[in-house]
C-alpha cells in the first residue's frame, strides 16, 4: 500500500508537470526549445507537443485508477 501510494504522488506530479508544459497559442515546449526560432523561420513542430500530450492523457488515466484503487482500499 506504501508503495501505491509512492507510485500515486509520482504520478501527480507528472500530470502537474505534463499539464503546465502543454502549448498554449505559441508557448508551450516547442517554444522553450527552440527559443521561439520557429516563429522566425516560420515552421512549427507539433511532435514534442502531441507527445507530451498524449503522455498526460496517460498520466491522468493511470491518476485516475490509482485513485479509486486506494479510495477503495
Amino acid at each position: 500500500m506504501f508503495i501505491l501510494k509512492i507510485f500515486h504522488l509520482i504520478i501527480a506530479i507528472s500530470v502537474i508537470v505534463g499539464v503546465l508544459l502543454q502549448s498554449g497559442k505559441s508557448a508551450g515546449m516547442s517554444g522553450v526549445i527552440d527559443g521561439g526560432a520557429s516563429q522566425f523561420l516560420g515552421k512549427k513542430s507539433k511532435g514534442l507537443d502531441q507527445k507530451l500530450s498524449k503522455f498526460t492523457t496517460v498520466a491522468a488515466v493511470v491518476f485516475m485508477i490509482t485513485s479509486l484503487v486506494l479510495a477503495f482500499i
